[in-house]
């Protein structure tokens, strides 16, 4: 069987490499010179399946009212009105309710988790390296208000089996030592044991070998400019360099699916949303990171990745926006500082940018279309190196017809495709 995937972002080259193990022959496109140089390139450092819940939640209309008028806000809405934000807004703030939350909340966790896994094995398979860690998240909180919040998070863990600890600011400094400068800031934590860390360039670019080695064929500098259907069924990839002809198609474009599925009839209800990273050198080993912390009050994550911090955060709804003003990185600057003063030296820091993928209730697009040959991998959010491994374990099992290992029909495009 010959494949051909659009996107060597995280998402397309795991799918690759779990097609080739399968025995498919692959040609995998993308317009970048090389493998995750998008959203894929300086993200969080998270794969994160304890941390995994949808953005819509309860209470969240409210709360972006008021972040609207913080300063260093972890949301930051665009003010044109932009028809498809717009629609994607009122579908989001429709999965705003506690009966949605905790259905989405709980399919991203099992797919997340099952990600983990693959994690894991694929380490011992194939022994990658990539500054990973298995240290957890902890996420901390500043308000009691914010501990008390926590509480039907902690439910759901609960009910899902998945490890955790609730600690009082002494356990904190047991898990994070670097934390003792400024501990009095903070009224507790809740910690994912089962998280963990790593750099997805890192990965990415050592996967890539991976795949070679299978036979992967990969297409760079190749701008992909349409899809062709002919009589329900996919052809062939119109490119910048010539028609690429295949039997099955997988989309991993990420931000960019939506508009190049609708083009063939597929409307699927992804927004970019924009978020901003920094990387630092640890200046003071003492007062750094030992894993990932997520500091609740500005959605700001900052993680150990080998002798560097890379602290990520803020949601920008602005389009496909990729410009880096000061103004928007401030808030992942103000938290490495705040958090770990001692540890880093902010002059040094490297920011970048990236759009996220997002659905309106948090879950991915995982399957077959209504269009022969036709498959999505794509939606995946903040959590696309999270439920990266994962995702192409279930696809590649269901494009070779084989069963998979977790229920994969809660992620089926049939949800969104007309």
């Amino acid at each position: 069987m010959k494949v051909c995937i659009l996107g060597a972002g995280v998402v397309g080259l795991t799918s690759a490499y779990y097609l080739a193990k399968k025995g498919v022959q692959v040609t995998v496109l993308d317009r970048q010179p090389d493998v995750a140089l998008e959203t894929s390139f300086a993200n969080a450092g998270q794969v994160s399946p304890g941390y995994s819940a949808p953005w819509a939640a309860p209470g969240i209309p409210l709360k972006a009212v008021k972040w609207l008028f913080q300063k260093y806000a972890p949301l930051k809405i665009s003010p044109e009105l932009e028809a498809k934000k717009v629609v994607w807004m009122s579908k989001m703030l429709g999965n705003c309710t506690t009966s949605a939350y905790n259905t989405n909340k709980s399919r991203m966790m099992a797919l997340a988790e099952y990600s983990r896994d693959c994690f894991v094995d694929l380490r011992k398979e194939i022994g990658i390296s990539y500054d990973d860690g298995q240290g957890g998240t902890l996420q901390l909180f500043r308000s009691d208000e914010q501990v008390e919040g926590a509480e039907k998070d902690i439910k759901v863990l609960k009910s899902l089996g998945v490890a955790h600890e609730v600690l009082d600011p002494k356990a904190i400094l047991a898990v994070e030592p670097g934390l003792a400068p400024v501990i009095h800031k903070f009224k507790g934590g809740l910690r994912l044991t089962g998280d963990e860390t790593g750099d997805c360039l890192m990965f990415s670019q050592s996967l890539k070998k991976e795949c070679e080695s299978l036979g992967v064929e990969f297409k760079f500098n190749t701008s992909i400019e349409r899809i062709l259907v002919e009589q329900g069924q996919v052809r062939s990839v119109i490119t910048n360099e010539g028609d690429v002809s295949c039997e099955q198609l997988l989309v991993c474009l990420g931000s960019y699916s939506k508009e190049m599925l609708k083009a063939i009839g597929l409307d699927v209800p992804i927004y970019p949303v924009k978020g901003y990273s920094l990387t630092v050198p640890i200046t003071d080993q003492a007062y750094a990171p030992t894993s990932t912390i997520m500091d609740e009050t500005y959605k700001v994550a900052v993680t150990r990745l080998g002798d560097r911090i890379r602290a990520a955060g803020t949601a920008e709804l602005t389009g496909y926006n990729l410009d880096l003003p000061k103004s928007r990185t401030d808030t992942i600057t103000h938290v490495v500082g705040d958090v770990f003063p001692q540890g880093a030296n902010l002059s040094e820091a490297e920011y970048w940018t990236g759009l996220r993928p997002m659905t309106p209730d948090g879950t991915p697009i995982i399957g077959e279309t209504p269009i022969k040959g036709l498959y999505l991998n794509t939606g995946h959010g903040t959590l696309g190196w999270t439920m990266s491994c994962g995702s192409a374990a279930i696809i590649a099992d269901i494009m070779v017809g084989s069963q998979t290992a977790i229920d994969s029909s809660e992620l089926a495009v049939k949800r969104y495709a007309k």
